[in-house]
């Protein structure tokens, strides 16, 4: 009992860091994936493939990697410095993340029904007003299931910022199993019920999410 509590006050030593990451890749890999699935189906040829380029490459490589690369390749090759390894961090997360919930809002929008779109034209709207006022309440209402899931991964994905140095809860769980080895297993355990009880949160909003997609669909 006494090893589980020094363990959890270790492990609390990184959740500020943790949950900073959390926040900044939640938030902006949201803006990212609506930038980019919203480009994804613009008249702009240009805009439309740079856009699919950047969504395959961060989709088909590993979010290792780009962590890697923001971290240490950007600065060695190019000197460019993003001012420090957690802003690195969360921007890996939130590029990775936001190439695969552009798809979602990608798949959203071109879900709703073209009626939908004809009626808005004869109502004489402007394109800007047929997005915000018809077909993005519409596509978010039927996107918020899987964005609720995507946030529990972006959850999973900031324990791969200790690989860079940043000290989040698996940093300091790795630091106290280096000098307590005998208690390797119990440290990771209580590293999982940590990263389970901050979880939950994200758990109980995609149940909620889930709820108000089916009600609309309902009443649709």
């Amino acid at each position: 009992m006494n090893s589980t509590i020094d363990i959890s006050l270790v492990l609390l030593k990184g959740i500020k860091v943790t949950l900073i990451v959390l926040v900044f890749s939640v938030v902006l890999s949201t803006i990212i994936a609506f930038v980019a699935g919203l480009s994804r189906g613009s008249n702009s040829v240009v805009l439309s493939r740079f856009t699919g380029l950047y969504v395959e490459l961060f989709r088909g490589t590993s979010l290792i990697v780009q962590l890697f690369w923001f971290s240490y390749a950007l600065p060695g090759l190019f000197n460019i410095h993003l001012g420090s390894d957690i802003w690195a961090g969360i921007l890996a997360i939130s590029l990775n993340y936001g190439a695969y919930m552009s798809e979602i809002v990608r798949g959203s929008i071109r879900s709703v029904p073209e009626g939908q779109t004809e009626a808005s034209i004869a109502l004489n709207l402007s394109g800007f007003q047929r997005m915000r006022l018809i077909i993005l309440p519409q596509a978010v209402r039927m996107m918020l299931p899987e964005y609720g899931n995507y946030l529990i991964q972006i959850l999973k994905g900031t324990s791969l910022v200790s690989l860079i140095g940043l000290t989040d809860i698996l940093y300091y769980g790795n630091i106290y199993k280096s000098t307590h080895i005998s208690e390797t297993p119990l440290v990771y355990f209580v590293v999982l019920i940590f990263y389970f009880l901050l979880a939950l949160p994200l758990i109980a909003f995609t149940r909620k999410m889930e709820k108000v997609s089916k009600k609309g669909v309902e009443q649709g």
